[in-house]
């Protein structure tokens, strides 16, 4: 029976059934993390990358009135055209759906729907956690919450480093979210290889998280999230002094602007991008990019192993 609110496409549905590899992708990537055309030409970049390396690419939004997990050319156009495109974490998912408009879905929602739809591997491209000053705002991202009730492979590049990365950790610590280091023991701090703080176990290729699913779904121990955390190279991180120099600069204008909730890490990171001359968006992409491919080799690895 065909679920007017949740609508699969035709290829993703058909690759879950067949136990094929598929690797979720967000969408608020493409509608608020990059801009505009790089935005679709980066969407279709990173499904091209998953293609390559053998798994079926589906990108996760909300439209016409669905959640919908897999889009078409002129759905991902839409999406990365659109203005004033929501943002939608797993909260607002039921809301933007009866709204029947249209909807970019976080790494909460993704997570969530792509866990709905029987998909086991996700890329994005850095996290969401604790920001700075929580222990006056309380804001903290709903990421964190999903990533400890859904069993989903997520590749990422660590935590944005505009956030509260040790407070983050001890989060996903206290969550029960594991972590691996994909061929380094160094947490990245997503523009930065290394955020300062290490990672307890170390994974070197992708056969190595398969069988770590595997030992994980027959210990019981499979309904968290599984946070494999690839850094960038040295050779293309951003450079770490222009990196805190515009985060302070950042920091500074987001309290003077009174920015806050959902609009910060926006608003960061469009600073990010105009202070660094592009060079934080360029590292964004490649980032991304990285991630996706390292993505569809787990799917890949998983559905051989099982």
């Amino acid at each position: 029976m065909v679920n007017p609110e949740f609508v699969p496409s035709d290829e993703v549905a058909q690759a879950v059934a067949d136990g094929r590899p598929v690797v979720a992708l967000e969408s608020t990537l493409i509608a608020h993390g990059l801009p505009r055309p790089d935005n679709a030409r980066v969407a279709r970049r990173v499904e091209s990358v998953v293609r390559a390396e053998g798994a079926v690419p589906a990108t996760i939004a909300i439209l016409d009135g669905a959640a919908r997990v897999g889009l078409s050319d002129e759905q991902l156009d839409r999406i990365a055209g659109g203005r004033g495109v929501a943002k939608v974490s797993a909260r607002d998912v039921p809301a933007a759906v009866v709204d029947g408009g249209m909807a970019a879905t976080t790494v909460a929602s993704t997570v969530r729907l792509a866990h709905r739809a029987g998909i086991g591997v996700f890329a994005t491209g850095g996290l969401g956690g604790v920001h700075r000053e929580a222990r006056e705002t309380y804001d903290e991202s709903g990421d964190l919450h999903e990533l400890s009730t859904a069993g989903v492979v997520v590749v990422c590049a660590g935590v944005k480093s505009i956030l509260d990365v040790p407070a983050t950790l001890e989060r996903l610590e206290t969550l029960g979210v594991s972590i691996v280091g994909y061929q380094t023991d160094a947490f990245p701090g997503f523009y930065l290889s290394d955020s300062g703080y290490p990672i307890d176990w170390r994974v070197e290729d992708a056969g190595q998280v398969a069988r770590l699913v595997t030992a994980r779904r027959m210990l019981g121990l499979d309904d968290r999230a599984l946070v494999v955390a690839n850094p960038l190279p040295e050779d293309v991180q951003l450079d770490p002094d222009l990196h805190d120099r515009v985060l302070d600069e950042g920091v500074e204008r987001l309290h003077e602007a009174g920015v806050r909730g959902k609009d910060v890490t926006p608003f960061l990171l469009d600073h990010f991008h105009r202070a660094t001359a592009g060079a934080s968006l360029t590292a964004n992409i490649e980032i991304i990019v990285r991630n996706a491919g390292l993505a569809a080799q787990i799917a890949v690895a998983t559905a051989q192993q099982e």
